[in-house]
């Protein structure tokens, strides 16, 4: 049995990928669908990605796959095709990243999980078959001037902060799981709208939409192939964008542009700003909206505290973390997990 899984440092992967001189393409999918035995899936996928010299994270379980990929273009069409060479992908949209310099990933990860998106959903009634309809971009601009359509986000809150749709109704939780219940809530009593879901990529709202659809709404659409598709299809059509700032991404991007508009804030000096940085601190790693102008007086890190952590010989840094979990993890953050002192300033800012 071949190794199905990489033995190289990540640093040493992500050098040789550094010193690639062909072009890579950053490229997101998913589908749902059954999968009886989802280890084998998974190795075999390993098998075949893994001599296309693909690199990314993907997820397979019993319910599907959902990857965030980069491929070399010479071997793009080799990979659509192995794809599409199994039967429940065959025809399977591929999300091509819009601002992208495709050094995305280094490594190939493919786990098995219990599901490609954690719901939280344990109702036996629940069936993922019945969803809401697609709704392609043209559509979809369309349709959200209606003043009886709701626009509901299905992203958590650091996305949300640095660009969203117009009219888009923000669902304040922390994790997919707890929107889903929230966002049924929060809808109780307008059953008979249009309800439009939307997403990064459309797994997200596409499971939303069920999950409505399971509480008793009645019209139900979620974005074809989330905000990522919506960007390539405006820019073909020359629509107008009604995403106004910038799609979060969960690769090393943390990013890609949609529209010149900075619609978000630095935590730390208030000024127009909407790029991410993970605090430089090991033992935070907080998430948060950094200007570059922060970025260079606290060297990357979220507070003074963490920079003078940052400062310390190695040794004392660890010997500092004994028996402390961090107390902030990458993809993380939310207005309920910001530090105190970052609370504090946007509720300054705000005021």
């Amino acid at each position: 049995m071949p190794v199905l899984h990489n033995r190289v440092s990540n640093e040493e992967l992500k050098q040789r990928m550094l010193a690639e001189t062909e072009p890579r393409s950053t490229i997101s999918f998913y589908c749902y669908f059954p999968v009886a035995d989802p280890q084998a899936f998974r190795d075999e996928l390993y098998l075949q990605l893994n001599t296309l010299q693909v690199f990314g994270r993907i997820y397979v379980a019993a319910e599907g796959i959902n990857a965030q990929v980069s491929v070399p273009e010479s071997r793009f069409s080799a990979l659509r095709d192995y794809l599409y060479s199994i039967g429940p992908l065959n025809g399977l949209r591929l999300n091509v990243a819009v601002d992208d310099d495709g050094k995305s990933f280094w490594v190939l990860r493919i786990k098995v999980k219990e599901k490609i998106v954690a719901d939280g959903i344990d109702d036996p009634a629940f069936d993922m078959s019945r969803r809401g309809d697609y709704i392609a971009a043209e559509d979809f601009n369309r349709i959200i001037d209606n003043p009886d359509t709701v626009v509901v986000d299905m992203r958590n809150h650091y996305e949300y902060e640095v660009g969203h749709f117009e009219k888009a109704l923000e669902v304040p939780s922390d994790t997919f799981r707890e929107q889903l219940p929230m966002a049924a809530d929060m809808l109780e009593g307008q059953e008979n709208k249009t309800i439009v879901m939307y997403c990064t990529g459309g797994i997200r709202c596409e499971k939303a939409s069920a999950y409505m659809l399971h509480r008793g709404f009645k019209k139900v659409y979620h974005l074809e192939g989330g905000i990522i598709h919506y960007a390539n299809q405006i820019r073909e059509k020359g629509l107008e964008s009604k995403f106004h700032g910038k799609n979060f991404v969960f690769d090393n991007r943390l990013g890609e542009r949609i529209t010149e508009e900075v619609i978000a804030h630095c935590h730390q000096c208030g000024k127009p700003a909407d790029t991410h940085t993970n605090c430089v601190n090991e033992a935070c790693h907080l998430l948060f909206i950094q200007c570059p102008e922060c970025q260079a007086q606290y060297a990357n890190c979220c507070s003074r505290e963490c920079q003078e952590f940052t400062l310390l010989p190695r040794e004392q840094q660890l010997e500092r973390r004994k028996g402390l979990e961090k107390e902030h993890n990458i993809f993380h953050k939310s207005k309920a997990r910001l530090r105190p002192k970052l609370r504090e300033l946007g509720r300054k800012l705000e005021e």
